[in-house]
């Protein structure tokens, strides 16, 4: 069951369970700030990364990203993804691209995903 608050650790732990058909690479960069959390490879070839994202509570106002990581975004919009974990009544999961990354930042959780549900979003990554 996932619980109201998920740690960022946790959600990789999930999501690398989750999508055995993906191969993923950590990027813990601390000289590029901004830089997304995973750099992933589909079944296609393809790469893309991903930034997660957890929430803190049932607040659905906004999620928070730091100004670099809005920028890179904003820079990099194809084949780049955030995955939000959230509560259970939206969805517990949120996919969105990175190239709303602006309309996230100002809707929040209220804005329409690109998928709901940690299957749903594995499923489009894995398809990219």
């Amino acid at each position: 069951m996932l619980h109201a608050v998920l740690s960022e650790r946790e959600l990789w732990r999930k999501l690398k369970n989750e999508s055995k058909r993906i191969t993923w690479t950590r990027l813990e960069n601390w000289a590029l700030f901004g830089t997304p959390d995973l750099l992933g490879y589909a079944p296609s070839g393809n790469f893309f990364t991903l930034e997660l994202k957890t929430t803190k509570s049932g607040n659905v106002s906004f999620v928070r990203f730091s100004p670099h990581q809005i920028s890179f975004h904003i820079k990099h919009k194809k084949n780049t993804f955030i995955l939000v974990a959230c509560t259970l009544k939206l969805g517990g999961f949120r996919l969105y691209p990175g190239s709303r990354i602006l309309e996230l930042v100002d809707s929040g959780l209220k804005l329409e995903p690109l998928a709901c549900g940690l299957a749903a979003c594995v499923s489009v990554l894995e398809g990219l």
